[in-house]
């Protein structure tokens, strides 16, 4: 998993238009990661907005770390690495000695002629997504498949519409109402990468989270003063 922050950095790509479309394992991960286009719905624009980047507005990710390879590592020591601390262990594990699993972000950094941040002007635009669900699920804390989830979920979008626009553009004002203020809170650090990430490494998914326990219980304890 990758995206294109991380592609950008191979500059043999900068005349490639980036698009990014989802594995769907079921119906309901259909269109979890999109393209955005401004153009008519038909073959002849979308084919040609991706070669020529006219009326082709970006795309929408997932976060990159939540990829079960995204850093180096050995999952039986429980030993993470980022690529730079791979080469400073020489590729083996700090905990037993064996040879660590390396992982997308190291092949980025070996193929890559550009410092991480890089941006190409000119270049489409990307949106980092958590799934409504996910995002709800973390603000009640239950889990993301239960009922109370799916009856919020499909509430919100009898109020806003459609999961995306809810996630990039609806008004936090109008997300607080049909949801709650936690929502509110969440949706926006979601929309400013301001979450925490622990990279997936050996096989092992990578995990995104949106508040630390204390956070979470602060912002409902201000919510319940006014």
């Amino acid at each position: 998993s990758s995206d294109p922050r991380m592609n950008r950095r191979l500059s043999q790509l900068d005349g490639i238009t980036l698009i990014s479309n989802s594995d769907a394992h079921s119906p309901r991960k259909i269109g979890r990661e999109a393209n955005i286009f401004d153009t008519d719905v038909s073959y002849n624009s979308i084919m040609e907005a991706i070669r020529t980047k006219k009326g082709f507005s970006g795309t929408i990710e997932f976060f990159p770390e939540e990829g079960k390879y995204h850093y180096d590592g050995h999952r039986v020591c429980r030993v993470s690495l980022s690529p730079k601390e791979t080469i400073k262990y020489d590729h083996l594990c700090p905990v037993c000695g064996k040879r660590v699993t390396v992982g997308v972000m190291h092949r980025v950094e070996k193929l890559a002629d550009r410092e991480d941040g890089f941006g190409l002007s000119g270049s489409p635009g990307f949106h980092s997504i958590i799934p409504l669900p996910e995002i709800i699920s973390e603000t009640v804390k239950v889990g993301v498949n239960s009922k109370r989830v799916n009856n919020e979920y499909f509430s919100i979008l009898e109020s806003l519409g459609n999961e995306f626009r809810i996630l990039m553009e609806t008004s936090l004002e109008d997300i607080e109402v049909a949801g709650s203020p936690l929502l509110r809170e969440a949706i926006s650090r979601v929309r400013s990468g301001d979450v925490y990430i622990a990279p997936g490494f050996d096989g092992e998914f990578g995990k995104i989270r949106i508040f630390e326990k204390v956070e979470r219980e602060e912002i409902k304890g201000q919510n319940m003063l006014f």
